[in-house]
């Protein structure tokens, strides 16, 4: 296109239609929710979801964007260039469709003063505080899941720090009670956030631990939709494509989902009026989630990375890759689960596999292949935890284990070195890679990731032992070809 707009509130009578922009005053908004950690995932989830709220005539339920690290003052800048508006482009085989959302009404960075966010979560009108502030964002021990006072997410520049804060403010203002609901990839969000609020409420004194007791609740939820980083090429796109400017637009899958417990302190937005599912259980929900699809996004990031893939779709175009994801869900992470309700889980793999092999979406694989210490115990070790105690098969397990390990040693298939995915205990885990070399075993003693039930058990490390073996002496494709057709 010859002409872009950029976005403002000014503009957005002059935006181009096919960009779907806010039909609702923006003006007349209510920061009812306070979010910490805004991303692209957040922004092409809860406040998708809020923005089509506010388009049935709903404006009660707006978001305040907040960041509490230094590096959060780029989305600040962005958002705060474009007053707040953003665009959300979803990607198919069958074309793209843009929407500018108007939902997120105001940011506040939170860093080096936290005291605005403290002030606005003890805002009369904020009914909910919500955040995205990863896998590896809690100050919660995923070997015991006990709270750790001494992880930097518990830390006084940390979002919990200013949770806790503005509960406090809330309490010692008189104002009503809120939900802190959390929108990660972790089983039971809502009770590990629960426990990290309280463990930390309790440190400052027994009353505002008693408060939140009273005043506070800690729904769980199931998140999902496929929302890789924005790059500068999908930012060059939008703009000859749709024609607007837009400095952090996102970019992700048509598919989008949302499981919430119904447990809500105080008002709550009308979910069940969009296509959200309210339940008095998420557990399912969660297991199936994570269990399949987190899981299965490892698999096929650390196996294609070894492989030096870099796109997502194209690890799913490689066979030997897409034989060992889906060989891995439907044998292994299937069976370890319970019934869902109202689920297929053999259709619901394959519609899987089919989003994961959009090339439209242009995902990373060293996105999937990162933060392993604090996503795998959420996403493959439950599986393989449940086989261990029921007998049922590992085998694929320890394969993929094996794979983790290759990365994290920073070797590829072919010989060659390939860059290490970020990981919050990358520097303790990796010795125990490099060890492995000598002694394979070596790499399952790391015990903040893998407890006495998997490295005790000698027939798993018998597996493991033989796979990453295998995957030295003959080559990571014949391995994953052996496993399969065994």
């Amino acid at each position: 296109m010859s002409t872009t707009f950029e976005l403002s509130n000014a503009a957005i009578a002059a935006l181009p239609a096919d960009s779907s922009p806010p039909t609702y005053d923006r003006s007349a908004v209510t920061p009812s929710i306070v979010h910490i950690g805004v991303g692209g995932f957040h922004r092409a989830h809860l406040a998708t979801y809020v923005d089509q709220l506010c388009r049935t005539g709903n404006t009660d339920w707006g978001i305040v964007g907040a960041g509490v690290l230094p590096g959060d003052a780029r989305m600040a800048d962005a958002l705060g260039a474009q007053d707040h508006l953003f665009t959300v482009v979803e990607r198919s085989s069958e074309g793209h469709k843009s929407t500018v959302i108007g939902s997120m009404v105001d940011y506040i960075l939170a860093h080096p003063d936290p005291q605005p966010l403290v002030d606005k979560i003890a805002a009369p009108e904020t009914q909910i505080v919500s955040l995205t502030v990863t896998e590896g964002g809690y100050p919660v021990d995923d070997a015991t899941g006990e709270f750790a006072p001494d992880s930097p997410n518990a830390g006084p520049e940390s979002a919990f720090a200013a949770i806790i804060a503005g509960l406090a403010k809330r309490m010692n203002d008189g104002i009503g009670p809120i939900t802190v609901l959390s929108c990660d990839n972790v089983m039971g969000n809502g009770d590990v956030t629960a426990l990290a609020v309280k463990a930390m409420a309790a440190q400052t004194g027994a009353d505002l631990a008693a408060w939140i007791d009273e005043n506070v609740s800690f729904p769980n939820s199931m998140v999902d939709r496929i929302t890789p980083a924005t790059t500068d090429a999908d930012r060059k796109w939008f703009a000859e494509q749709v024609g607007i400017d837009d400095r952090w637009p996102v970019v992700c899958e048509p598919f989008i989902q949302w499981v919430i417990e119904d447990d809500y302190a105080g008002q709550r937005p009308p979910w069940e009026s969009l296509d959200i599912i309210i339940t008095e259980d998420v557990r399912p929900f969660e297991h199936m989630k994570l269990q399949l699809l987190n899981a299965g996004h490892s698999v096929l990031g650390f196996s294609a990375h070894l492989f030096e893939i870099e796109l997502v779709h194209d690890g799913m175009a490689d066979p030997d890759v897409l034989a060992f994801v889906r060989a891995f869900l439907h044998r292994e992470a299937k069976t370890s689960l319970h019934p869902v309700e109202g689920m297929d889980f053999d259709a619901y793999i394959e519609t899987l596999l089919e989003r994961f092999a959009n090339p439209q979406v242009r995902d990373q694989i060293l996105r999937l292949a990162m933060d392993g210490t604090s996503r795998l115990p959420k996403f493959v070790l439950p599986t393989l935890r449940a086989h261990l105690a029921n007998g049922g098969p590992t085998e694929l397990a320890a394969l993929f284990l094996a794979t983790w390990c290759q990365c994290l040693i920073g070797i590829s298939d072919a010989g060659n070195e390939i860059e290490l995915g970020p990981d919050p205990l990358l520097d303790e885990i990796r010795p125990n890679a490099l060890a492995s070399v000598d002694n394979p075993a070596a790499f399952l003693e790391f015990e903040p990731t893998f407890d006495d039930a998997i490295r005790g058990n000698e027939a798993f490390v018998a597996q493991f032992e033989a796979a990453l073996t295998s995957i030295r002496d003959i080559g990571l494709r014949q391995t994953i070809r052996n496993a399969v057709d065994s």
